[in-house]
């Protein structure tokens, strides 16, 4: 709600700066639950704590002399929500309506709220990156499974998986049936290998103890040594030791998302990972990174709703990919919170960097150029000066202010399709949720 009251606060600095009159100030939807009257605006606090808005007065402009007075249904919706707007607009207003106004002042009101947003997470992940530091990989084992399991196998979740006969693809099946059999002993159990041991070396070459780095030489060492020994130098409890381990083939990920996988050498160790505090520097080439998978993940939302759909309503597993609402991102803080292998510094950070990610999807959602976002009010700016350059040029007359009325039919459309998701989102968010972990 701070996020959104924020982005509000950056439209209607911008517009009181540029003189205009904002009646009101409203956070959340529905029913008014609080408000008080300072000046010539109301601010308050609605019931659904779902958004906000703030009302700047002559958002949409009169009718042109030359629009036709033909009446169509069409017509008579746009006259409808013109007049609706037009009634706001007191004698004493002059101009001092959002029509009036120069382009570029109407661009950077508009521009301001998702701007805000941009604001916040900066310095959420300033605060995260540079406070909290973010997790990087280790050489230091954090966990040796008993037995090996092929990527995706059936069995993973269950209580004890290598009790559980499989086939070599991860199929449960019945033992003694041929190609069904128990999972086989870890590689790095029958070496030796525990939770805590720290790589030093592999075959007497030395390992790099730069996180990222050191685990990535390991990873590749494994991989590409399937039935070869490798000689591993560990720390434990202070001291060395030599440990020989042979990769076996297996089906692994190769890739974070889990979409790739491949028959690889494999061990059966997971690393551990750390906090690393990062230079102030580094702040803007992750943020790029952030954006650009944010921007991968807004367009990647019409594809993934069939899915999301089966998820709510058919008991198909949720996309941990795919689109989350506002309850599943508070399931999701909730779950941090009870997470006891974290530190409280831990939660603290990740539940900042939910709100930093969360503030650089409303920036880039907001500026979509679609009526009534802000970033179609931004384009209806940008096109009414293109137009009014034209003319110029032409040596015709200005144009005028662009009529962004007729667009209201396209607003309700989109409005319509966004509050859909939404309920889906709601829905799925408390029947099928993305839970942490």
């Amino acid at each position: 709600m701070f996020s959104i009251a924020f982005h509000e606060a950056g439209h209607f600095w911008w517009a009181r700066k540029f003189g205009m009159r904002v009646p009101q100030f409203m956070v959340g939807f529905g029913p008014t639950i609080y408000s008080r009257r300072r000046g010539e605006t109301e601010y308050g606090v609605k019931a659904i704590p779902l958004g906000g808005f703030i009302r700047i007065v002559g958002m949409i402009p009169p009718a042109e002399e030359n629009e036709s007075k033909r009446a169509t249904r069409m017509r008579s919706f746009i006259a409808e929500v013109r007049g609706a707007a037009l009634d706001d607009v007191l004698p004493s207003d002059g101009d001092r309506v959002f029509y009036k106004k120069p382009w570029w002042q109407r661009v950077i009101v508009m521009f301001a709220g998702p701007f805000h947003n941009l604001v916040l997470a900066v310095v959420f992940f300033t605060v995260v990156l540079v406070g909290f530091g973010i997790p990087e990989i280790t050489t230091t084992i954090a966990r040796v499974p008993d037995c090996v399991l092929p990527a995706g196998a059936a069995t993973a979740g269950a209580e004890d998986p290598c009790a559980v006969p499989i086939t070599p693809e991860g199929q449960r099946c019945e033992e003694g049936t041929a190609g069904c059999a128990l999972p086989a002993r870890s590689p790095a159990a029958e070496a030796g290998l525990r939770a805590g041991d720290t790589i030093l070396a592999i075959d007497g070459d030395p390992v790099s103890q730069e996180t990222d780095v050191g685990w990535d030489e390991v990873q590749e060492a494994i991989r590409t040594s399937a039935g070869q020994p490798l000689e591993l130098t560990v720390e434990r409890d202070g001291r060395e030791r030599e440990l020989t381990v042979t990769p076996t083939e297996n089906l692994a990920y190769l890739s974070d998302d889990g979409e790739t996988t491949g028959i690889v050498g494999f061990v059966g160790i997971s690393p551990a990972d750390r906090d690393v505090r990062q230079s102030i520097t580094e702040v803007p080439g992750h943020l790029g990174r952030i954006v650009v998978t944010s921007v991968q993940r807004l367009a990647e939302i019409p594809e993934r709703i069939p899915q999301l759909f089966r998820a709510t309503f058919l008991g198909e597993e949720r996309d941990p990919l795919g689109p989350i609402g506002v309850v599943g991102v508070s399931r999701i803080s909730g779950d941090v919170f009870a997470y006891e292998q974290f530190s409280a510094a831990q939660k603290i950070g990740y539940f900042i960097q939910l709100l930093a990610g969360m503030n650089i999807v409303l920036f880039l959602f907001n500026l979509l150029p679609i009526y009534p976002l802000d970033g179609g009010h931004v384009a209806g700016a940008l096109y009414e000066k293109a137009r009014s350059s034209v003319a110029r040029l032409r040596g015709r007359p200005d144009p005028g202010p662009f009529d962004i009325a007729r667009l209201m039919p396209v607003a309700y459309a989109v409005a319509g399709v966004f509050l859909a998701l939404s309920l889906l989102l709601f829905v799925a968010d408390i029947v099928n949720p993305i839970r942490f972990g």
